[in-house]
């Protein structure tokens, strides 16, 4: 085929071009398609980060070796979930950076009062000051009886909220957890 200027200028788009001049890249956008996820293990999950509950693909590369930690190279939308079917917000396709990012928390930390830092404790003390806290919060605010005279067993001082990723046995556990605290304060945003 001639190609004239005319004809140039009307293939307009890069893939009309590439047409004109004779080269087909359908195998190298193939090929470009193939390479990121090729080698991957695909595991569904939820986007933790509001009510909605999206669906989403998490490709890691890793052998499944003993000792191999897998690593996470692509997140998706998952196609086949009724809530987005493949589609994510802003921060669900942003996932991938929050999982893969070297300043991401590994272990707890604590800020003591009157300190301008942070400190990295063990999951041990953390929990034991954990438990002491909240029984101290409870012990604290703790309330029998109300204004009427009522028996009403109550804390009032400690509060708590779940996830979107927390599934319905969890939630069931954690109400049951603190109703036996007497903690009145429960919400969640459960829809898996």
């Amino acid at each position: 085929m001639n190609s004239t200027r005319r004809t140039f200028l009307k293939a307009g788009s890069a893939g009309a071009l590439v047409s004109v001049l004779g080269f087909d890249l359908k195998p190298a956008y193939a090929q470009s398609r193939e390479l990121k996820i090729s080698r991957t293990t695909e595991t569904r999950s939820t986007c933790p980060y509001c009510a909605v509950s999206c669906g989403i693909i998490i490709h890691t590369l890793g052998d499944r070796a003993k000792n191999v930690t897998p690593q996470v190279v692509h997140v998706e939308g998952d196609p086949d979930h009724p809530i987005n079917r493949g589609t994510l917000c802003p921060k669900g396709s942003s996932l991938q950076q929050d999982i893969v990012n070297e300043r991401r928390l590994l272990k707890p930390q604590v800020r003591r009062p009157g300190s301008d830092r942070w400190e990295d404790i063990s999951w041990e003390t953390a929990i034991h000051e954990i438990g002491r806290l909240v029984k101290k919060t409870r012990d604290e605010t703790f309330v029998e009886k109300d204004a009427q005279g009522h028996t009403v067993n109550r804390c009032e001082g400690i509060a708590f909220t779940g996830g979107c990723t927390d599934t319905n046995e969890f939630n069931y556990l954690v109400v049951k957890s603190m109703r036996s605290l007497g903690v009145c304060y429960l919400e969640n945003q459960a829809r898996v």
